[in-house]
């Protein structure tokens, strides 16, 4: 028996406030939908006719009462069951219940934490948080501090003075009941597209007001706890998906956007990108000299650094499966200092080291005059555009995990999953013949809940085993760059299609991921199929790898037909607004202002022509450099482009 099985005895009666917060998760942050679809099962399952009808025989019995409620039923009947409800095919609505009661129960029992910000069952898997030694007091005020309002801490009569004392000019109107603010630029949202948009903006003299429905922090404020850094740096907690539900989609919402919680990753946009945009899509700004100077200009702001001292346990995994494979392996360049050695920068950057806009841009845009409305929700832009033709371009960078075990007794790998820079170097896949970029491989960052959450559930002794071994787990991606489209038509409803390419690509990511974990020296590896699907290493032929690799694809989602299902993940979304020579190609034009609306410009991720097929946020920023920029100058000269 393993050494902390002990503790998972009184790890249940500690977490009791876990049943409460949980069903509160469900309904808050789950798809409606799908929060109707697990009401409604719980509804039944608490009556013993409604656990006849949807569990079948297995709650009968010879004795009184003969039916049993699903409560009454032995943990093995109610394991067998679970079970049963993942491999459904025909019922598909059972295994959605399965899918956000599985999700939310296992994410609230690893993230829940008591007064001291502990939870008992860390101690059982191996995980602690980072302690960091804080001062007392600040030594200074908070970089955006001149510039912040917190709608939060305001009233009507504050909020209108704050906006005052800050230049912004206001005007009352009696007959519709609102206030008027006035202003050179609004800007909606302060990320990877509007920090460096506001920035640019204030510095040429316009008067910036930032509308930001997130909250601002600063490194002090972070806890490094991945439960309240879900709640209040994630949109819907983390738990924003599609449609269907195959996509777990994360994006950022606080100052900064999803710059303040990515993993640090600065990757120029690739030469073939850039010739595909400026060439196929008539885009010229990405064959130019002013975006080359862009990205200089960006990479310098934000403190790119292309070395990194210490390598964390996932990227060792990586580095050494690439290196015993004779595989290529490049290094990532990060918005931070070589010697940075932190995994929870997804929950905000503790120690301050990562240069998210919260850090660089806004403080210049800020400095510069520019006001940062906290949260506050742009909800309707008031124009008129005439008939809207809904484009389907979204691209979200679909990616699909493996994982690999690794034994403390290999002494070669140093340290935990947990451990270590987040994203510190790549693998990409090529294809044989063209030697195009199927794929790219890299390195996760999944703490203990979000692990739990997305692994697969085979049973509860699998699960509890899983997890024992999480601090020794290494994971890996594959990201493809997505041929496949979507479209939001509105906040939360986003459909998105797989491509049989994207498919394909992604099928050949995960099956060299798996080799790089069996090169770096893996006792077992696995996919996240719904089933478990993993192989033990010691002892296999090359015969055993091969017919097991076979097996590994890139099935559906939860909806999907098949006995066998996972979920992707997405932390990049693009294209859904993008850039075209035309109305007919695209939503704005070059200079990223609307072809429906003058004077609506847009210059984040949604307006790149087409996926990146690596991290995005120097494509990103660069992007929103060069449309500010000329912008700026067009508003100098009295004219908009």
């Amino acid at each position: 028996m393993h050494a902390s099985c002990g503790n998972w005895f009184h790890v249940f009666s500690a977490l009791g406030p876990c049943k409460l917060i949980g069903g509160r998760a469900i309904g808050e942050e789950g798809v409606p939908a799908a929060v109707f679809i697990v009401s409604l099962v719980l509804k039944f399952l608490s009556s013993r006719l409604g656990t006849l009808l949807l569990c079948g025989w297995i709650c009968l019995d010879w004795k009184w009462p003969f039916v049993h409620s699903f409560s009454e039923l032995s943990l093995k009947k109610r394991e067998a069951i679970l079970q049963k409800w993942s491999r459904e095919t025909f019922l598909l609505p059972l295994r959605i219940a399965f899918l956000l009661l599985k999700i939310m129960c296992l994410f609230v029992f690893f993230s829940w934490t008591d007064e001291n910000s502990s939870n008992p069952a860390w101690e059982a898997i191996g995980y602690q948080v980072e302690a960091i030694e804080r001062e007392t007091k600040r030594e200074k005020e908070r970089p955006l501090e001149k510039g912040i309002i917190e709608i939060m801490n305001e009233d009507e009569s504050s909020l209108k003075e704050s906006l005052v004392q800050k230049g912004i000019d206001i005007a009352e109107d009696g007959n519709e009941n609102v206030y008027k603010i006035k202003c050179d630029v609004v800007i909606i949202g302060s990320g990877c597209g509007g920090g460096v948009a506001a920035a640019v903006l204030a510095k040429s003299g316009q008067k910036v007001l930032i509308l930001e429905k997130g909250h601002y922090f600063v490194p002090e404020d972070y806890s490094g706890l991945e439960g309240p850094a879900f709640s209040e740096l994630y949109e819907s907690g983390g738990m924003l998906t599609t449609l269907d539900g195959k996509i777990m989609v994360m994006a950022g919402t606080a100052v900064g956007g999803g710059s303040s919680i990515n993993w640090s990753a600065c990757i120029r946009t690739p030469d073939y990108i850039l010739k595909e945009w400026s060439t196929e899509n008539k885009i010229h700004l990405y064959g130019s000299h002013d975006y080359q100077s862009a990205m200089d200009a960006v990479c310098e702001r934000i403190g790119v650094t292309g070395n990194c001292v210490q390598e964390g346990f996932q990227n060792q995994v990586l580095r050494r499966g690439c290196e015993n494979l004779g595989l290529k392996l490049e290094p990532v360049p990060r918005n931070s200092s070589a010697y940075h050695y932190c995994g929870s920068c997804c929950y905000g950057c503790r120690r301050g080291d990562k240069k998210g806009t919260d850090s660089t841009w806004l403080v210049d845009a800020v400095k510069n005059g520019a006001v940062i409305l906290t949260g506050c929700k742009a909800e309707t832009l008031m124009l008129w555009i005439g008939e809207q033709e809904h484009r389907q371009n979204l691209h979200l960078h679909p990616v699909s995990l493996v994982w690999g075990y690794f034994p403390e007794s290999l002494v070669e790998l140093n340290g935990k999953s947990f451990e270590g820079g987040i994203l510190t170097s790549l693998h990409k896949v090529q294809s044989e013949q063209e030697s195009d970029i199927q794929a790219i491989v890299e390195a996760a960052a999944l703490g203990p809940a979000s692990f739990a959450a997305l692994f697969p559930w085979a049973s509860r002794r699998d699960m509890n085993d899983r997890m024992k071994k999480y601090a020794r787990t290494a994971v890996l991606f594959a990201l493809a760059k997505d041929h496949g489209s979507g479209e939001v038509r509105k906040p939360g409803h986003i459909k998105y299609r797989l491509s049989s390419l994207d498919k394909e690509n992604l099928k050949t990511g995960l099956r060299r991921a798996l080799r790089i974990l069996i090169g770096a020296g893996a006792v077992e590896v696995g996919t996240f199929r719904s089933d478990g699907q993993r192989m033990r290493c010691k002892g296999t032929n090359n015969e055993d790898l091969e017919e097991f690799l076979d097996t590994v694809t890139a099935v559906g989602g939860p909806r999907s037909r098949s006995e066998y299902w996972t979920l992707y993940c997405s932390a990049h979304q693009m294209g859904s607004c993008r850039m075209g020579a035309n109305e007919e190609d695209g939503a704005v034009d070059e200079n990223g202002e609307c072809w429906e609306a003058k004077g609506l410009f847009v210059c984040d991720g949604s307006v790149l022509p087409s996926a990146v097929g690596v991290n995005p946020m120097i494509t990103i920023q660069s992007t929103a450099y060069c449309i500010s920029k000329k912008l700026a100058d067009s508003l100098k000269e009295g004219k908009l482009l």
